[in-house]
């Protein structure tokens, strides 16, 4: 049985090249299947979807030369793998606008929090006494 990888590549994918390859709902699609199943034929990953087997296949050569799978030979089979390599400089790109926009999210929790706390006592320093609640009958004056 001859599993040896059939395309080895001498340098690593362009960012560009990532974020092509995930621009299509297709090519993830194949992503989270090998991610949920494993190594998975030809066949098995173009069984789930209804597309023509050549249309098919071009994703298949578009995931593999970003380098988001690989592909090997079983026998007469081509059994393809997910890369997680990629996906790495992928969640590399993104840490920096993961944590702009928790600190921006933080500081308006902060803000809100901010605010409701001075909401809540009021001019008067009094929680929940903000001088507009319903009057009694001892508050109204007489005729």
């Amino acid at each position: 049985m001859d599993v040896t990888p059939t395309a080895v590549r001498q340098s690593p994918p362009a960012e560009d090249e990532i974020f092509a390859a995930l621009a299509s709902p297709v090519r993830r699609e194949v992503l989270r299947l090998l991610r949920e199943h494993g190594p998975q034929s030809v066949q098995e990953l173009a069984s789930c979807f209804s597309m023509a087997r050549p249309s098919f296949s071009e994703h298949l050569r578009v995931l593999r030369e970003a380098g988001l799978v690989s592909e090997r030979r079983d026998g007469r089979r081509r059994l393809y793998r997910l890369e997680p390599v990629p996906l790495v400089r992928v969640r590399d790109w993104l840490d920096p606008y993961e944590r702009f926009w928790r600190d921006r999210l933080t500081a308006l929790r902060h803000l809100l929090d901010d605010t409701e706390t001075t909401h809540d006592t009021g001019a008067g320093g009094h929680p929940h006494d903000s001088g507009s609640g319903p009057r009694t009958g001892q508050d109204e004056e007489r005729p």
